[in-house]
């Protein structure tokens, strides 16, 4: 469409823009979810135990988790273009490290760090600034196509790379990645990618004739982080967004598989369990991005950690594969459906500005959650001896976040001064 306008039946270029970020996201998580397949091939080829190699995915974790911000901060200072152009040349550069490694400190360093850090460029921050940047309606659905190329990325790339690694070696697995990186992703965003509509002569997808009219094409109008902080609304989706992690990769994602086994469930319906959850994960991304597009962002999301609380609560009765299932089918459909309407609510509550950087430390929270879930979790299991209590804990977290997510107020917007009579 080229006048920018919803209403046209061209395709607005904000779409290939959005695609061409979902090609990223799909590739890097991809990649940073596969080390899982490269453990044994790992302590295979150099005697490593299981404690060593293991510390490697936690600090890759962590790294992760602590990229959000800074990568929030350059993509609203340089543009998604290049930063996104960047961390996947770095996350190039990390696997083939990686695919070279002869010691533990170097995978340490090659994967553990670099490749973990340079995967928070193209994360749900950059999707988040694209919706911000490019968009006017829409942003849910937008922030949801990315968050299912995430989930994409690994159901598709991690058996791929198992394929690899049976076939040529873990060596030829990770090159292989970072040839796919270089050669192809790179190579699209540098060359299709844009920052901002402006550049195409274009308004954000969804804005009306009279938005365009006053809309300047001046600097990113919003709050600073800064001036976000004071603000409860920042403190209401950090809170719930913790509590988020703490209930998804924390609990479950760390938890499920010896909780199923321990009660009677075979080893590969559990996998299957988990194989299932991660299809429905891509289908509830989408349906949440529209949902909280179409019907607003606090309900929808509010109604989702009801939906996970509860499907925690059916976990604690969980003694067989059909119930097993039927869990994750019921937590799939919520496991990342968070992300598009917080996503959302941030550009909502705090303008374009600074949403990406806003989003990053909001990330930080969810982290945090997630590392608190994984151990808080074990210890409770070593306490009473089963899982009853930490997924209590999760449901309980998941109603609070569901409270505090109702708590928020919508924004008030100073209506522009009025032209001074001549």
């Amino acid at each position: 469409m080229t006048r920018g306008l919803g209403q046209s039946w061209r395709l607005h270029y904000a779409w290939v823009v959005v695609g061409l970020v979902s090609l990223a996201i799909f590739v890097a998580s991809g990649l940073r979810g596969s080390f899982g397949v490269f453990l044994k091939p790992l302590e295979a080829e150099f005697g490593w135990d299981r404690a060593a190699t293991s510390g490697i995915a936690a600090v890759s974790m962590l790294a992760y988790g602590a990229a959000q911000p800074l990568v929030g901060r350059l993509i609203d200072s340089w543009g998604p273009r290049r930063v996104l152009t960047g961390s996947l040349l770095l996350l190039g550069a990390g696997s083939l490290a990686t695919a070279a490694g002869q010691a533990l400190w170097q995978i340490y360093l090659s994967y553990g760090l670099v490749v973990s850090l340079a995967s928070g460029g193209p994360a749900p921050v950059s999707t988040s600034a694209i919706a911000a940047r490019w968009f006017q309606t829409h942003r849910g659905l937008v922030v949801g196509l990315g968050m299912s190329g995430m989930a994409a990325g690994q159901l598709v790339l991690i058996p791929a790379t198992m394929g690899l690694i049976v076939a040529f070696g873990w060596r030829v697995g990770y090159a292989a990645l970072a040839a796919l990186v270089c050669l192809v992703v790179v190579p699209l965003v540098w060359l299709l990618v844009r920052d901002d509509p402006a550049e195409k002569r274009l308004a954000p997808f969804g804005t009306s004739r009279q938005q365009q009219d006053g809309a300047a094409s001046g600097p990113l109008a919003g709050l600073s982080v800064v001036a976000a902080t004071r603000r409860s609304a920042f403190w209401l989706l950090t809170a719930s967004f913790f509590m988020c992690g703490y209930s998804t990769t924390g609990l479950v994602s760390t938890h499920l598989v010896p909780h199923a086994i321990e009660h009677g469930v075979p080893e590969l319906a559990a996998a299957s369990a988990l194989g299932l959850m991660g299809a429905v994960n891509v289908l509830g991304a989408i349906v949440a991005g529209y949902v909280c597009d179409r019907y607003g962002r606090r309900v929808p999301l509010a109604l989702t950690y009801v939906l996970r609380g509860v499907s925690l609560l059916w976990l604690m009765l969980v003694r067989d594969a059909a119930a097993l299932h039927l869990f994750a089918v019921l937590f799939g459909v919520t496991f990342i459906a968070t992300v598009p309407p917080t996503a959302a609510l941030i550009a909502d509550q705090f303008g374009r500005r600074s949403a990406a950087e806003i989003f990053g430390w909001i990330f930080v929270a969810h982290q945090i959650g997630s590392a608190l879930g994984a151990g808080l979790g074990g210890w409770l299991y070593q306490l009473a001896g089963d899982y009853q209590a930490a997924f209590f804990s999760g449901a309980v977290a998941c109603f609070l976040a569901a409270g505090l997510v109702l708590a928020l107020r919508h924004p008030v917007r100073r209506p522009a001064a009025a032209p001074a009579p001549s």
